[in-house]
């Protein structure tokens, strides 16, 4: 009875907040979709060889992903326009869940993607929804660290190929505390943050610019391949981090119904580019970001 005496103004509203969040989660939920559906499988990558066909440079590259299993189609879309690469890969997945804070040793799950001599690894990242994530540096320190305490744990021989499995290497381990390093720049003075330990073992790989050592626990044994694979990604972090993110540009597929033509090309695409980004984003340096866009065609 109202309704023409004003009533049609927050029916109006609620009717324009709907049509908003509903092409929201249409256009989320298609291209989660997109992600599953094209994701680049191990054999896939298997084939690549040694050297994954693309030539490897110095450093660590973090790709972040939605994905908790197998390799993104960023990926491939990169290493096919651009075949060159980081030494040591990490495919980035900072997950939100459902309780209020996530222990500091239950926060970084840990895994190996590939052969050993690939050098690719998949982190996945906790956070509560009032936890407050870390700076760049406490980051990729503590990245860098679960990782080696993966490599050092002998966690990483357990993702090979089990009997009668066709999808080996996506065994995650979570590691309750990493494996402790040391930083010092090039003349060699330590910086501020590392401590010394009389009753440790270090691996030391030397550089002009950082010199970084793992510290391991006293009289620990570990044999060659672990010894290398450490030292690499050594020499990695001494040459820095980049973090590359996707963009994904959503478009409908020809043949598409108007009203979906109108909902991704226009409506989600505008919301997308009018949005805030993700919180870790925030953090990240901009000299050392790299954006990689991706047309994606649901």
């Amino acid at each position: 009875m109202k309704f023409h005496e004003g009533a049609w103004v927050p029916i109006i509203v609620s009717f324009i907040f709907l049509t908003v969040m509903c092409v929201w989660h249409y256009g989320t939920a298609k291209k989660y979709e997109f992600d599953v559906e094209n994701k680049v499988s191990i054999s896939w990558l298997l084939n690549l060889g040694s050297s994954l066909g693309i030539v490897r440079v110095r450093g660590i590259g973090l790709i972040h992903t939605e994905l908790v299993s197998g390799i993104p189609a960023i990926f491939s879309h990169f290493v096919t326009n651009l075949p060159a690469f980081h030494q040591v890969l990490v495919f980035l997945c900072i997950k939100s869940v459902s309780v209020p804070h996530v222990q500091p040793e239950e926060r970084f799950l840990v895994g190996r993607i590939g052969l050993k001599q690939y050098r690719l690894y998949r982190v996945v990242v906790r956070y509560g929804y009032r936890d407050v994530q870390q700076d760049s540096l406490q980051f990729e320190k503590a990245l860098v660290s679960s990782i080696a305490e993966f490599i050092r744990s002998g966690d990483s021989d357990q993702n090979g190929y089990p009997d009668g499995s066709e999808s080996p290497y996506e065994r995650l381990s979570i590691i309750s505390k990493g494996l402790p390093f040391q930083e010092a720049d090039g003349d060699g003075s330590p910086s501020p943050e590392s401590s010394a330990r009389k009753d440790t073992n270090p691996i030391l790989v030397s550089s002009k610019s950082r010199r970084v050592r793992f510290v391991l626990p006293e009289n620990a044994q570990i044999n060659s391949q672990v010894r290398n694979e450490l030292q690499e990604l050594t020499e990695a972090r001494e040459a820095g981090m980049s973090f590359i993110m996707g963009r994904s540009y959503m478009k409908a597929k020809s043949g598409s119904s108007l009203m979906k033509r109108i909902a991704i090309n226009f409506i989600y695409e505008f919301l997308t580019r009018n949005s805030r980004g993700p919180a870790y984003a925030a953090n990240v340096p901009h000299v050392s970001t790299l954006e990689v866009g991706m047309v994606c065609q649901v």
